[in-house]
């Protein structure tokens, strides 16, 4: 049998909480909420009377009691316009707290609902609600509902400040939108907002994170623009620019920064630091780098993990293991707990230069020191075997790998079928490749280029266009590096009007030719006494070449 329904809180047909005030009820009402729902109606009216008895904090607190709720945003609000007839500023205040309170626990569709009713009704909502709404929306990556949000909040004249408009550049940037958030911002000048320094810092990082090659350039406009404008950068600013800079690969426009970074009293921090010497270990500035750790610690800011393993990067790339190795055991000296990404390092700078006993040695070390094994150090070591030529190695790594756990990824098998085309075991390779997408491994354009290219190694002409139809069955067009080695074969083997029907086809798909391309073209066809019938550019470019 049921449980019999508890007493009703206070008289359905009364226009009014009783005269104690709403809450000593509050407590009863929790607890009534968990066990049977409070009609709508009557819980509208309880939160009007807390409103009136100016109790907003229990009132809030009520709407996150009732997440998720138990019946449509809509119904709520629908409910909360009627019972405020007398009062309608209330269920203005009331949807700027349902929507607050939907946004801060993450439901989005909820809350893009009750943003959208309480348009509806007339309710006036405050950027209090409506920019960590926007911010939910962007971390969600709804970058199309918020700009339509914010269109909806200027149409209506919910005014917005500089928070509002620094979450919908951030979210614009996030999505490559740049000229958008260009425009933003003038819309925020428009709008007597100033822009800040979140402002200009969200449009620098985001031309540092775009592609192309002007992006650094538009980085460095924004800061000349910032200081124009007399807001001054602060160290993210800085930060962000030295890292643009440093994987643009160009150290000495990141230390140009870091110098311009002191002259304006700006402390850098170790963020500033690490991305520097990471820059300069990049370019193979090991020796800049290590005297930048020593001013790092004049300055009283400590080196990291992150900055031993950038150092012991940049000796690795320059073949110095034997410094890498004394860098690898200073880590241990300072206290600093060696990770994955520092062992790795040392261990792919090993199988680099063949020295696949210390590569091994120091993944057993690893272990030791409780770190698992992953998929990098596993390719590392699968790639130094079959550098080495020692097959046999690598497949003792893959049984490894099986035994451990650690499943195979598209660069294990790139590798394996590399090593298996370069000697001749193009059928291997091949079964290689069956086996990656028997275990759901999806091949890379580089997995087909490499057996197409072992194929033409083989004068198997067949074959490789064969693997070539596989490959766009598999939805991979052919690339320029495909067209490359096909047309190579086809020279090599005197076909060259084949091999210029290639070319015309792989120009009419709108490819873009390289340099090994016009290479083959002087090389291949043109040495040869042949000329290519191909309109345009490409012949002229080639006998420039």
């Amino acid at each position: 049998s049921r449980p019999p329904l508890p007493p009703p809180i206070f008289s359905t047909t009364s226009s009014s909480v009783p005269p104690s005030g709403p809450l000593p009820l509050l407590p009863l009402l929790r607890r009534s909420l968990h066990r049977h729902p409070l009609p709508l109606p009557l819980l509208s009216l309880f939160l009007h009377s807390l409103l009136l008895s100016k109790l907003y904090s229990h009132a809030r607190s009520l709407l996150h009691s009732l997440l998720p709720l138990p019946f449509s945003p809509s119904s709520l609000l629908h409910s909360l316009s009627i019972s405020s007839l007398h009062n309608p500023s209330s269920a203005s205040i009331l949807a700027d707290m349902l929507l607050l309170e939907l946004s801060k626990s993450s439901l989005t569709d909820s809350a893009l609902e009750s943003f959208h009713r309480s348009c509806d009704y007339g309710y006036k909502l405050s950027s209090l609600s409506c920019n960590p709404f926007l911010n939910l929306l962007i971390k969600d990556g709804r970058i199309e509902d918020a700009e339509r949000v914010f269109k909806v909040m200027i149409r209506r004249k919910f005014a917005p400040n500089v928070t509002t408009f620094n979450t919908l550049i951030n979210g614009v940037c996030k999505a490559g939108k740049l000229r958008r958030a260009v425009d933003l911002v003038e819309d925020m000048k428009a709008w007597g907002v100033s822009p800040s320094v979140v402002t200009y810092n969200t449009l620098v990082d985001g031309y540092c994170k775009m592609g192309g090659a002007a992006r650094m350039y538009k980085a460095d406009m924004v800061l000349k623009e910032m200081v124009k404008a007399e807001v001054w950068p602060n160290v993210v600013t800085f930060n962000t620019l030295i890292d643009g800079y440093c994987k643009d690969g160009n150290s000495s426009a990141a230390m140009r920064i870091f110098q311009e970074m002191r002259k304006q009293k700006v402390l850098p921090n170790v963020i500033s630091y690490n991305s520097s010497i990471n820059g300069l270990c990049g370019n193979g500035k090991v020796e800049e780098a290590l005297q930048l750790v020593k001013e790092m610690e004049v300055d009283g800011v400590v080196p990291n993990v992150i900055t031993y393993n950038a150092i012991v990067n940049g000796f690795c790339k320059k073949g110095m293991l034997v410094e890498a190795k004394r860098i690898f055991g200073e880590m241990a000296e300072r206290n600093l707990v060696r990770n994955e990404v520092t062992y790795n390092t040392l261990i792919d700078g090993f199988c680099r230069f063949g020295k696949m006993e210390d590569a091994m040695e120091l993944k057993k070390l690893m272990v030791e020191d409780g770190i698992c094994a992953n998929i990098s150090t596993y390719n590392c070591l699968i790639l130094g075997f079959c550098r080495n030529k020692d097959m046999n190695g690598a497949k003792r790594i893959l049984d490894e790998m099986g035994e451990k756990g650690v499943k195979a990824d598209f660069l294990t098998y790139n590798v394996l079928i590399n090593a298996l085309c370069k000697d001749g075991e193009v059928m291997k390779a091949v079964k290689l490749l069956d086996e990656m997408i028997d275990i759901g491994v999806r091949p890379t354009h580089v997995t087909y280029n490499t057996l197409i290219d072992g194929f033409c190694q083989k004068d198997n002409l067949r074959a490789a266009f064969n693997m070539r139809a596989r490959m766009e069955k598999e939805r991979k067009q052919a690339n320029v590096v495909t067209y490359n080695v096909l047309v190579k074969c086809l020279c090599r083997k005197g076909k060259l009007e084949e091999a210029n029907s290639l070319l015309n086809e792989m120009l009419e798909r709108g490819l873009v030719p390289n340099k090994i391309t016009y290479n083959i073209i002087k090389e291949e066809m043109m040495e040869r006494g042949y000329i290519p019938n191909i309109d345009g550019h490409l012949c002229d470019t080639a006998s420039a070449t």
